[in-house]
């Protein structure tokens, strides 16, 4: 199984397409990075040197969420596209043994883009500290934020291998979840009556793992708690890893 986790990695890390998405999901995120800086105790942005500024810079990294769930379908649909799934059943008869390492190496890659925004949001809070002359501050606040954020990547990671392997088509895979990340979730979120909906979406989920409490005026009243949250996010996971494994163990790959 380790071994196949492996090659399900090399096939990830040695193309341009991981290299591009971090690349470019880290740029996304270092702009609202900026501006909270740049901003701080202006416009309803936090003061330096409190509580909630360093909340706030944290919980930014949910926002590269769309790039983890386009890498996760981009892991299982590339497969379709360029017949390299043929050859991986070949390889490895047992289909069983091939979707659970498809899946643990989602989850990986999908820690690895947690780790490397939760690395730039770490040299963030760090330059503002220092600059500021302030004290880094760690609540207990912060740590679940940080948790949020690496869960929430990871997690989004693995739909986006569910919604791949249900869809197969690359570009319409992709189109779905650029659609729902940047339309169906915002206004599910912008409309208050549509409140009870958003709290139980993917991103809402997420949100509820990351809410400090002080989101620049928007209303966050209707989320989850922190600990429901995070369940509701684990139960899309294996919603999507059944959808991975049952299209992928019952479909004809010729």
């Amino acid at each position: 199984m380790i071994a196949i986790v492996r090659a399900e990695l090399l096939k990830v890390t040695t193309t341009r397409l991981w290299w591009i998405m971090l690349i470019v999901m880290l740029a996304y995120t270092s702009l609202p990075l900026g501006f909270t800086i740049a901003f701080a105790g202006q416009q309803g942005f936090p003061d330096r040197g409190t509580p909630p500024f360093q909340e706030t810079l944290w919980g930014l990294g949910q926002g590269g969420v769309l790039f983890a769930a386009v890498l996760g379908v981009v892991m299982m649909t590339a497969e379709y596209r360029y017949q390299t799934i043929t050859t991986t059943f070949l390889v490895t008869p047992r289909r069983v043994r091939v979707v659970a390492a498809k899946l643990l190496a989602t989850l990986v890659v999908g820690a690895l883009l947690g780790l490397a925004v939760l690395a730039l949001t770490a040299l963030a809070v760090v330059g503002s500290v220092v600059v500021a002359g302030t004290d880094l501050i760690l609540t207990g606040t912060i740590v679940r934020i940080v948790a949020g954020v690496l869960v929430a990547l990871a997690l989004y990671t693995l739909f986006g291998l569910g919604l791949g392997a249900l869809v197969r088509n690359q570009v319409a895979a992709v189109i779905a979840v650029v659609v729902w990340v940047y339309v169906v979730d915002s206004v599910v979120n912008a409309i208050p009556v549509l409140h009870p909906v958003a709290r139980w979406t993917p991103a809402g989920a997420a949100s509820a793992l990351t809410n400090t409490g002080n989101t620049l005026g928007l209303d966050t009243t209707y989320l989850l708690p922190a600990w429901a949250g995070g369940l509701v996010l684990l139960g899309y996971a294996l919603v999507f890893s059944a959808v991975a494994s049952f299209t992928t163990l019952r479909r004809d790959i010729t």
